[in-house]
């Protein structure tokens, strides 16, 4: 028997709709079209850099996992979501836009490159900030909101039932997922937790229901703050869940319009 009952769930197929990483924590996605992943890390290169807003423990030499607000994010600084970004993971190069229109560009490996950055959220975020915003990174680690090294997964379905509930459509990109999901009943993933979804060669244990945060209420094209999904969520099912973590046991890749068994 295995958690949840869920020996008694029936078996589902479906596909995978799309991939994204957030390789600046707090700004937008990026979305790709296969990676490689491996047992037991991240999403490869997402969250790996964050914007620390004032001082903070951060050590790039022993890096620990920090609370978000240490750094820019949409639960607290919604004006982030006025940005969009190109990032070239060969090079590290952050391109910032803003409609469209190209407003900083920095090689964050470099510290050249992280001062012009650094520079330009100075200014456009100069009322959110409580010191000098410094651009953070350390190897092998990731700004993730969990401590422990997990992907991000949601059902798109799930999505368009919860814009039902809320009288708008809903961008699934609010809820800053790694592997977006096609092809399944709304709210099914609910039951996922100790199952084990599988695709291609990966296998990604289902290990925890994902605790939602204001960041899920910006309107990711006016920068605004609508009413509570959490809320929603909460009034409708009794928690603010949406979306399951899973953790890589067995690595391999992943790609955009792979069938996904469970």
């Amino acid at each position: 028997m295995m958690a949840n009952g869920s020996a008694d769930l029936p078996q589902i197929q479906c596909s995978i709709a799309s991939l994204w990483r957030f390789p600046v924590k707090g700004l937008a996605g990026q979305a790709i079209e296969s990676v490689t992943v491996e047992p037991k890390r991240c999403f490869p290169f997402d969250r790996v850099y964050a914007i620390e807003n004032g001082p903070t423990q951060f050590d790039s030499h022993a890096p620990k996992h920090l609370p978000k607000v240490n750094f820019l994010n949409l639960m607290r600084d919604e004006r982030l979501a006025l940005l969009s970004i190109d990032f070239d993971e060969t090079s590290h190069t952050l391109t910032i836009l803003r409609q469209d229109r190209q407003v900083a560009k920095g090689n964050l490996s470099t510290a050249l490159g992280r001062n012009m950055v650094e520079q330009f959220f100075a200014a456009f975020m100069s009322n959110e900030l409580k010191g000098p915003p410094r651009i953070q990174r350390a190897d092998n680690h990731h700004f993730t909101d969990m401590a422990e090294p997990l992907v991000h997964i949601i059902n798109l379905s799930s999505v368009t039932a919860l814009g039902q509930m809320m009288n708008e459509p809903i961008d699934p990109n609010r809820f800053r997922a790694n592997i977006h999901i096609k092809g399944l009943e709304p709210w099914v993933e609910t039951k996922w937790v100790g199952r084990t979804l599988k695709t291609n060669d990966v296998e990604i244990e289902i290990v925890s229901p994902t605790s939602r945060c204001a960041a899920i209420n910006v309107d990711l094209k006016t920068a605004n703050r609508g009413r509570s999904l959490a809320g929603a969520l909460n009034q409708q099912f009794g928690n603010d869940n949406f979306g399951v973590y899973g953790r890589i046991i067995r690595g391999g890749m992943l790609s955009q319009g792979a069938p996904v068994s469970l």
